[in-house]
């Protein structure tokens, strides 16, 4: 299965592409989307629009796994990320892309173990899973492939559990049109 993980941002949008293969994982593909800060909102949300969907299609992957929207204190920063996160589930959605959300906490728990890692266990944990030389930077690519090992791993509880006839997430009329996992 190949999973796109992708850390929203209106100046950098970071992508990782990773396929798995039973209990290993790959790095197919990685880096950063960055726009110009002098740019118009609109343009910087194109760019990064296109460059989402060319690897949506270049890769074709079973899903997008974004990182959760985490609201702190600066609002303005909360409304670009969320602009961001708007055009990648639409590049997902143009190619029948399913989208499943994780917030910093549960990607943080599966990669590293705990949910309050800090950046550099993370790169180096997403390195070690994906038999990486060195840690990937800059950190919204350690993100973004982050939240893809993580739906990877839940994506594939998830096939384990269903085997066993039980619900599978996003069943239910409410999520049926959108996938929330959360730890």
């Amino acid at each position: 299965m190949i999973v796109i993980g992708v850390d929203p941002g209106a100046a950098n949008t970071g992508f990782g592409v990773v396929r798995t293969m039973g209990e290993r994982m790959a790095a197919l593909d990685g880096g950063v989307i960055e726009t110009e800060p002098d740019l118009p909102v609109e343009e910087r949300l194109s760019q990064i629009h296109d460059s989402l969907s060319q690897l949506v299609v270049w890769h074709e992957p079973k899903a997008m796994a974004l990182e959760d929207l985490f609201f702190g204190r600066n609002v303005g920063s909360a409304l670009s990320v969320g602009q961001a996160r708007g055009v990648a589930l639409l590049a997902a959605a143009q190619r029948q892309v399913p989208c499943f959300d994780y917030t910093p906490q549960a990607v943080k728990k599966a990669v590293c173990g705990s949910g309050s890692a800090d950046k550099g266990q993370v790169q180096r944990m997403v390195a070690s899973l994906l038999g990486l030389p060195e840690p990937p930077t800059p950190d919204h690519a350690a993100d973004a492939f982050a939240v893809a090992i993580c739906h990877a791993g839940e994506a594939a509880t998830r096939s384990a559990v269903s085997g066993l006839g039980r619900p599978r997430a996003g069943n239910t009329p409410a999520l049926a049109g959108r996938q929330r996992l959360a730890g």
